[in-house]
């Protein structure tokens, strides 16, 4: 059976960029084959666009910029809208193309689709309150003020992880903004930004205004960075791929913003009950089978309650399902190609041969090549790959801390700067490392932190600018100032 076959619309099932309103082959007969990380079946094929239909692509998102830029704000909201409709009403083929591209259980497939549409409906709504301001004049008989305008035309460069949701928190903050899109999608995982096209379509959104391009990775981004009439990037990935982007961007001066890699420390208090802070960092560490910027990847833990947590995490580890995201009650998919599964092996090795105790984790149960059973060390150091590396897998490292300074000053030990848990009961506690993390965003007692109204992003070398909430519309308007001068009357500066 096909996978077009699966899905109760086929036609969410496309095998072709698309551009312009229009389902696009390459010109030069290169594609590339699209597998499922579960099975290795190939699921089909995506062309890779020759240079000048990536440049075609940035011809038909200026034209459309002309005129979407020039509907009212409300009209805007209505075709997005429109589209967030047709995201809720498709969910189920949504969701079944994501853990087939992906290999997320179908639960998690079906969350992501409602998360991803849920920034839809903010951005259609926020497009409304893109407000400018009055200035009170300093100059005689002048009236001063501020418009937003949108800066032009997007390129969006997203992930395999979140195939749908790291599309829609971009788009449509861009497309509300009156900005047009150049969406790239991972070639892992092209198969939810065609079907979001598909969907745009139905919903009315004119031609150009959202455009996926697919091809050689560093092709793409070398025209789209280089491109003066792309105007804005925006990038989740890998941290040197972003300052690779940024370089690129450079000689355009374009609008940036890049959500990068992450490092979160897990901090558990000496005063929370070892069970409760262990089954939460279970829940932060392997969701999305680890696969997740936001996973706990350093779970720092008071020594005083050290040796139960460790052993309530065991616990609560072992119980976990790993298997195809379609089968059953599955807590953990595979990794996303065998690469992911011989990084995860070398940062465990690494470790072991470095003092961590291998506390569980046995790869010979794994059900196929691509899949990393969940894995916890203890004793992890400094020195170790597991303590600086992001390891977008489903390995656990926990390391016994004596005080709230020192945990302080491990948790900041890193390059990254996205998110950070925290858990303890102890106010004075909570105030005291919330504000001296160097995280842009802080999860006290709470594993679930993201959503539209957040305001997602990192700080040092995890990224640049916002999404989401009141600000992740900001990346694409300008502030435009004026003057009033009364006619008839010359004012100096």
């Amino acid at each position: 059976m096909t996978l077009s076959n699966k899905l109760s619309d086929p036609r969410l099932f496309r095998q072709y960029a698309y551009v312009d309103g229009k389902w696009t082959h390459g010109d030069g007969n290169r594609e590339e084959a699209v597998f499922d990380p579960a099975t290795g079946e190939a699921l089909g094929h995506i062309p890779w666009l020759e240079p000048h239909q990536i440049t075609g692509a940035v011809d038909a998102a200026e034209a459309a910029f002309v005129h979407w830029r020039a509907l009212r704000a409300d009209e805007r909201c209505e075709r997005l809208l429109a589209w967030y409709d047709l995201l809720q009403a498709n969910r189920e083929d949504l969701a079944l193309l994501m853990t087939l591209e992906q290999g997320k259980p179908l639960p998690d497939a079906r969350g992501e689709v409602e998360y991803g549409a849920s920034f839809v409906r903010w951005f259609a709504e926020e497009g409304k309150r893109t407000f400018g301001e009055t200035i009170p004049s300093h100059i005689p008989n002048a009236a001063l003020g501020t418009l937003k305008e949108p800066v032009g035309i997007a390129a969006l460069i997203t992930p395999w992880n979140f195939p749908l949701a790291m599309i829609t928190r971009k788009a449509a903050a861009a497309m509300a903004a009156g900005c047009t899109v150049i969406v790239k999608p991972a070639g892992e995982t092209p198969f939810s930004a065609l079907a979001l096209a598909e969907l745009a379509e139905r919903a009315g959104i004119p031609a150009g205004v959202f455009n996926v391009v697919l091809g050689d990775p560093p092709e793409v981004s070398r025209i789209l960075c280089g491109e003066d009439r792309v105007k804005a990037l925006s990038f989740t990935g890998s941290t040197r791929v972003g300052r690779l982007l940024l370089e690129q961007c450079a000689n355009t001066v374009k609008r940036v913003s890049l959500e990068l890699g992450g490092n979160a420390p897990f901090i558990v208090g000496p005063d929370m009950d070892p069970k409760e802070a262990a089954f939460a960092a279970v829940a932060a560490k392997f969701q999305t089978a680890g696969q997740d910027c936001l996973a706990a990847d350093r779970i720092l833990v008071h020594e005083s309650i050290h040796d139960e947590f460790v052993a309530h995490f065991a616990e609560r580890m072992a119980a976990l399902t790993v298997g195809n995201g379609l089968e059953g009650e599955i807590d953990l998919g595979p990794l996303i190609h065998r690469q992911a599964v011989e990084k995860a092996a070398a940062i465990v090795d690494d470790a072991i041969s470095k003092g961590a105790t291998l506390v569980a984790g046995d790869q010979s149960q794994a059900p196929g090549e691509n899949f990393f059973m969940p894995t916890l060390l203890s004793g992890v150091t400094h020195d170790m790959k597991l303590w600086h590396e992001e390891s977008f897998a489903p390995v656990a490292g926990i390391t016994a801390y004596a005080d709230d300074d020192q945990v302080i000053e491990m948790a900041n030990d890193t390059e990254y700067g996205l998110a950070a848990y925290l858990y303890t009961h102890d106010i004075r506690r909570i105030w005291k490392i919330l504000r001296a993390l160097e995280f842009g965003m802080v999860s006290v007692n709470s594993v679930k932190m993201t959503g539209p109204p957040v305001p997602f992003g990192g700080v040092k070398h995890s990224g640049l600018g916002r999404e989401g909430g009141v600000t992740g519309i900001d990346e694409y308007l300008e502030t435009k100032y004026y003057c009033l001068g009364a006619l008839g009357s010359v004012s100096g500066s």
